[in-house]
């Protein structure tokens, strides 16, 4: 049923006090307090969104914090939503690009329903043969993460050597996919059975391994999986993991760092033993930010959407049903509870 112009109620997710140290879920309230007229006002160029799925990130907690001074992320004020990616539909619009009820994806608050007063920085989506909630990830950001650090860093050429840590992530499972699909020999390390076994038996990696096993041996591991070496390193989680890659990368390898995940909540950051490795083996160690590459995304497009289409690209995702379970889903990420890409379901269209 459409909603019709009116007030109402909108459930929200609110910063309640800046996190320190590992985030929690005390950090996050659930409001049901505000309010919401289902119209823009006259005189705006925004839009009105109903929120369907919301991506859930690892990189949305370091900001709870309150220190990080980066323009590129959103600023989190206490006592507001947190904001972070998702798949909306457009209930009433006022700018030229959008129409009622076109659905679309981008930077929007963790609640019910969003008034976004620029939304020139939403994509269409266009391909509703696909499933929306992929739009959180392998056809939304994560996705397009995956693309520029493998493909426009990475550089991969066939048959080249490719590690991925965190491999059973949100990004890590593209990545995979996309050296494969690239003819790449690749390797991924997780932190459990479970998720080695999804990597070498449903997501087509060549072989995986569960770092927690290895414990202080990750180099040994990498011996053994890469005789050869390294050719390409998409680094999501640094720390140990890095410079146990280093002394195992090729001459003139590529080091795609793509997340810190290690790091974000050390009280002490964890010390590269083996940096000179980067000069004498010629590396290139580059990292990114997606937002400063959505000029991409028709790249992305171009690349996935036959692959999804011929069901050649498999999708994991650990959907939590009910904004209400945003903060768990959310905190359970730095502990590995989720398999695969974590969304949210918020609403139906």
């Amino acid at each position: 049923m459409a909603e019709k112009a009116g007030v109402v109620k909108n459930k929200q997710v609110l910063l309640k006090n800046y996190a320190k140290g590992l985030a929690k879920e005390s950090d996050l309230e659930i409001s049901t307090e505000s309010t919401i007229k289902l119209e823009v006002p006259e005189g705006s160029n925004g839009v009105l969104l109903k929120n369907l799925y919301l991506s859930c990130d690892p990189y949305l907690a370091t900001i709870m914090k309150g220190t990080l001074h980066n323009p590129l992320f959103p600023v989190y004020s206490v006592g507001s939503p947190i904001k972070g990616f998702g798949v909306s539909k457009v209930l009433d619009s006022k700018h030229p690009n959008f129409n009622n009820g076109d659905l679309v994806w981008g930077e929007t608050g963790w609640e019910e329903y969003s008034h976004i007063e620029k939304p020139d920085s939403f994509f269409k989506i266009e391909h509703k043969d696909i499933p929306l909630s992929y739009y959180t990830g392998l056809l939304g950001m994560t996705g397009l993460t995956a693309y520029v650090g493998f493909f426009e860093i990475g550089k991969p050429k066939k048959g080249e050597k490719v590690f991925v840590s965190a491999a059973s992530g949100a990004v890590g499972q593209v990545v995979g996919q996309f050296a494969k699909l690239s003819g790449c020999y690749v390797v991924g390390s997780a932190g459990s059975e479970e998720k080695v076994d999804l990597l070498k038996n449903k997501l087509g990696f060549d072989d995986a391994f569960n770092y927690k096993e290895e414990h202080d041996l990750v180099a040994a591991a990498l011996k053994r999986y890469f005789p050869e070496g390294i050719d390409i390193y998409f680094d999501n989680v640094g720390g140990k993991t890095l410079d146990a890659v280093l002394p195992n990368m090729n001459m003139h390898g590529r080091i795609s760092v793509c997340g810190m995940i290690s790091q974000y909540n050390a009280e002490k950051p964890d010390p590269l033993h083996n940096s000179a490795c980067i000069l004498f083996k010629r590396l290139r160690v580059e990292g990114f930010q997606v937002y400063e590459c959505f000029h991409l995304y028709p790249k992305l497009l171009e690349f996935a959407v036959p692959y999804i289409q011929e069901n050649k690209i498999t999708c994991v995702e650990d959907i939590v049903e009910g904004l209400e379970n945003g903060p768990a889903a959310l905190v359970g990420l730095y502990s590995g509870r989720n398999v695969g890409k974590q969304v949210i379901k918020v609403s139906s269209p």
